[in-house]
């Protein structure tokens, strides 16, 4: 991913989709060929040279301030996401200045030691890319049952949520709304391009998206950007139905983006009943040892 070219992409992008008429300009419509703002139009209501304009869109600025970035921000009236997004996205030397995370990553033996005490909670852990490191009981049977439980350990074999929510029609159907998790989902990815242009497994995770789904490429070439640190999911479980359950996202420190997300259930709600129905139907079987342990000792006794 070119961070000179993913900028020019963007800053068109919200370009189009900006009408004139929506920032005090009245063109003449015969006279227009475009129907969002023209590169000429966004540098003077930015106070920004269309020469200086013209090179940051092109990737070909050396050195671009706040100040600019931030009257191109207002002019486009992008929020505080897509504005860290526009900043990474000009000052990529900055951003792949950044500590690379090892190629592989794994959870350390105290988040997963977390997940495991988390006994009611569904949980898991996942890295920036989505690949999903660690889960519990309940997390593995909430989001993908249809999966072997550690298949997370192992490289070759661990999920990505955001590869299965496109490619993986069980996990697709999991979601009531999927076009909303859809565009959230890339939206993400977005946002932690734009800060890592040089990490090249999300390269080839996005390469392999856009070649594999028309809707992953519809919505990638959107640009769109905003980040989901918590909120709520419509879920249609194939074992227990409708489920609506809040979420959280949690950034692990010091391990270059891996998080913890957890979902929970109103207290008294249908979708509580529901996850404690989930958790029996699913735990593992605890093998009752007493009756082997008399069978062993009383032949002994005799």
């Amino acid at each position: 991913m070119d961070a000179s070219s993913e900028l020019g992409d963007f800053l068109k992008s919200r370009r189009a989709a900006l009408r004139p008429e929506e920032v005090g300009i009245n063109p003449h419509p015969s006279r227009r060929r475009v129907t969002g703002l023209r590169r000429e139009e966004l540098a003077m209501l930015a106070g920004v040279s269309i020469t200086h304009y013209t090179r940051i869109e092109q990737g070909r600025a050396t050195s671009v301030s706040d100040g600019v970035l931030e009257a191109i921000a207002r002019t486009l009236r992008l929020t505080d996401d897509e504005t860290a997004h526009l900043k990474d996205l000009a000052r990529p030397a900055a951003s792949s200045s950044r500590p690379a995370p090892p190629r592989v990553a794994h959870a350390s033996a105290s988040a997963r030691q977390l997940l495991a005490a988390m006994t009611d909670v569904p949980a898991v852990i996942m890295d920036r890319h989505n690949d999903v490191l660690a889960w519990n009981q309940l997390g593995h049977a909430l989001l993908a049952g249809h999966l072997a439980p550690d298949s997370p350990d192992t490289p070759a074999t661990r999920p990505n949520l955001t590869r299965m929510l496109f490619l993986d029609e069980q996990y697709r159907e999991l979601y009531a709304n999927w076009n909303e998790q859809a565009q959230l989902a890339v939206a993400h990815l977005r946002l932690v391009a734009g800060r890592h242009p040089d990490d090249r497994a999300l390269a080839e995770l996005v390469g392999q998206l856009t070649m594999n789904s028309d809707e992953f490429a519809a919505l990638w070439a959107r640009h769109p950007v905003r980040t989901c640190t918590s909120g709520l999911k419509h879920l249609r479980h194939p074992l227990v139905g409708a489920l609506e359950l809040s979420f959280e996202n949690l950034i692990l420190p010091g391990t270059s983006g891996q998080r913890l997300i957890a979902y929970t259930a109103e207290p008294g709600s249908p979708s509580e009943a529901a996850l404690r129905l989930l958790g029996s139907a699913t735990a593992p079987v605890v093998q009752d040892t007493t009756a082997v342990r008399h069978s062993v000792t009383t032949p002994a006794a005799r």
